[in-house]
């Protein structure tokens, strides 16, 4: 197994150590569950670096890089509606657009396309990992009011970024679902 797939290997163990220390409901664990999910996501950003710069891809990395990115996005936004600090309905948005998109990835993959992440996807990301962080901060002690509107602002953009995102892979991708047979 190669570094790039140890990174991503690591992220998805984090992923437990990161829910319990969330759901232990303290500003410390809040902390330290902070420090995981921000360590897990430099993973995410480190492996896909190292892999296509010392020709390291796998078709295990294709695999379980953006599963690993999707659990542990999904488990942080649970674990924000299990601590009252994220509405239901935003997860239910964002892992939604998930579900469709690994939808669209698999019947592309199933006729030989390969569809590319866009730059809304990756904006997307960016914010989504962005809100939880800022969420998490909260949790663990940073209270200020503009602080409040700060997130509010960011979580808004994120939930946009999700639809926009969707859309915008919807009708690039749409052939896609056209019945060639």
């Amino acid at each position: 197994m190669n570094l790039a797939n140890k990174l991503t290997l690591s992220r998805v163990i984090m992923i437990p150590f990161f829910v319990v220390f969330m759901l232990l409901h303290t500003p410390v664990c809040y902390g330290i569950g902070l420090a995981l999910f921000c360590t897990a996501s430099i993973t995410d950003l480190l492996d896909g670096k190292i892999a296509r710069k010392y020709n390291m891809v796998t078709n295990f990395g294709k695999f379980m890089d953006p599963l690993a990115d999707k659990l542990l996005v999904s488990a942080a936004l649970v674990c924000l509606v299990e601590v009252g600090s994220l509405p239901s309905w935003i997860v239910i948005i964002i892992i939604s657009r998930e579900f469709i998109i690994s939808g669209f990835r698999l019947i592309a993959s199933d006729n030989g396309v390969v569809i590319a992440a866009s730059y809304w996807g990756k904006f997307k990301t960016v914010f989504q990992m962005a809100m939880i962080i800022m969420m998490i901060l909260k949790l663990a002690g940073v209270v200020h009011p503009i602080y409040d509107m700060a997130t509010l602002v960011v979580t808004v953009i994120a939930v946009a970024l999700t639809v926009i995102s969707l859309v915008d892979y919807i009708i690039k991708n749409k052939s896609v679902l056209a019945d060639t047979k």
